[in-house]
């Protein structure tokens, strides 16, 4: 197969520089960094520039806004509207036999972003540039080439927008139901007035000490595998989840309340089950007091109830027994326990369902991109199925 010519990245676009002074254009969309996702092709949100008082760079529909500041953010989207973005960014404008939505994916390619990576400068706060990226090289490609391959990834790049949409709604529709799940209940009953709010009638405000007494996991085992094989099958839990595997454990219960207890994830509630090892920036409810008391509606409450907004700072964010213990939970008969557990559990399973397929398809989107960009694949051998799937053919 004959190698095809390469081009760079200056012959596909022009870096635009048109300068906006603060107040110059105070009705005029506003994007910032943060109004860029990483590995996203199109903008979330945005502000008004107004609120800003420091200079801004013009961009128009069409125009590629790159994030130079930490590239490996993989930061770049395809401007829909005109507006002024802060100077982190670079404007990028399609020269004209080049396709725009086409430009925009070059910017998220393996090359491209291990190219601007490697000309960074600064620690603090390392930058790329477009003296550097500019030379970036990419086979060349015919315009109708690059509407179809653009065609195809925004068609995948859609596909993953649409997952993460139905994540979004799961979540809004969880919060919406433990709102009234654990204020209202389910059994229409008349409500009272608590120390922790409204809750239905007949549910009793009991101490976490009389429901459960926690224990502080162990030091982490030294060596862990990130997956489970023969030799180190046993999750080792922490704050949030799973850390990796070990080869040894030391707590097997069929369901345990794990609560992270420093850092980062101070606060989070979680279940594990089985053979498990906890570690010490965790806490496990190694005894239940009451039997009267579901586990998982207990962890739906706590996360609920936010425990994080009750941490110490104490150089890092804190959470000890003794502050859990200070609170009460609310709890209803066993049988609405379950109830509503299996409710949550269900839209979990939901989400969680989104989440995966939205990870297969970013993997997708992934492996076509570099795929396409470096020829190794002929894009007029590819079609998008209608579920996100590629046939070849």
């Amino acid at each position: 197969m004959t190698a095809r010519k390469t081009v760079r990245l200056a012959d596909l676009c022009d870096l635009v520089r048109e300068p906006v002074k603060p107040g110059e254009r105070p009705d005029a969309l506003y994007l910032g960094l943060e109004n860029l996702a990483s590995g996203r092709l199109v903008r979330i949100g945005g502000g008004r520039a107004s609120e800003m008082r420091s200079a801004t760079s013009a961009f128009q529909p069409g125009d590629v806004l790159y994030g130079k500041l930490r590239p490996y953010l993989d930061k770049a989207i395809l401007a829909d509207e005109p507006g002024v973005c802060t100077t982190e960014l670079l404007v990028l404008r399609a020269k004209e036999d080049v396709n725009p939505r086409f430009l925009a994916t070059v910017a998220h390619s393996d090359g491209f972003l291990e190219h601007a990576v490697a000309g960074t400068t600064g620690v603090q706060h390392p930058r790329t540039s477009w003296a550097h990226v500019r030379n970036f090289e990419v086979p060349a490609f015919t315009v109708d080439e690059q509407r179809r391959i653009a065609d195809l990834l925004w068609l995948a790049h859609e596909a993953i927008r649409r997952s993460e949409k139905l994540v979004e709604q799961g979540q809004t529709l969880k919060r919406a139901a433990v709102q009234t799940l654990f204020t209202s209940g389910l059994r229409g009953e008349p409500q009272k007035g608590t120390e922790i709010g409204l809750i239905p009638k007949s549910w009793i405000l009991t101490p976490c000490d009389q429901i459960f007494r926690l224990t502080s996991g162990k030091k982490r085992p030294s060596t862990l595998s990130n997956l489970p094989n023969d030799e180190k099958p046993f999750p080792v839990l922490g704050g949030n989840g799973v850390m990796g595997f070990a080869s040894e454990w030391y707590l097997d219960v069929p369901q345990a309340l794990i609560i992270g207890r420093v850092g980062e994830y101070c606060g989070a509630v979680h279940i594990a089950s089985g053979k498990v090892w906890v570690t010490d920036n965790a806490l496990y409810a190694k005894e239940w007091h009451n039997y009267n008391a579901d586990v998982a509606f207990i962890a739906a409450f706590l996360e609920y109830y936010n425990l994080n907004r009750f941490r110490r700072m104490a150089g890092q964010p804190l959470i000890t027994q003794g502050v859990i213990n200070e609170h009460k939970i609310p709890l209803p008969r066993i049988d609405e326990q379950r109830e509503i557990a299996a409710v949550l559990e269900a839209i979990d399973r939901k989400i969680n369902l989104h989440r995966r397929k939205s990870a297969v398809l970013c993997d997708l989107f992934k492996a076509l991109l570099y795929k396409l960009m470096t020829g190794e694949v002929q894009v007029k051998k590819l079609s998008l199925l209608s579920d996100g799937g590629v046939s070849i053919g």
